[in-house]
């Protein structure tokens, strides 16, 4: 498992994600979670389709890491 730092500009200011760090297999597999594990009704925290997430690897899991955890985001509260 590798570590991927996600980001998206396309729903910004406040409520609102701006990045993360994600547990994932590969960078498809990043670009698909949602900062706050579910992408129902959350869009507009975040946004709508996983093609508008970019993901860069900034390193490995450790051993026994899951995939989808997510270690950290950003969120830009009101």
């Amino acid at each position: 498992m590798k570590l991927f730092l996600i980001s998206q500009t396309v729903n910004s200011g406040y409520d609102t994600y701006d990045s993360a760090v994600v547990v994932a297999k590969d960078e498809q597999s990043a670009k698909e979670v949602h900062p706050h594990e579910t992408w129902i009704d959350l869009n507009s925290t975040w946004c709508p389709t996983p093609e508008q997430v970019t993901a860069v690897c900034i390193g490995t899991a450790i051993e026994g890491s899951i995939a989808g955890t997510i270690v950290c985001a950003s969120f830009n509260a009101a």
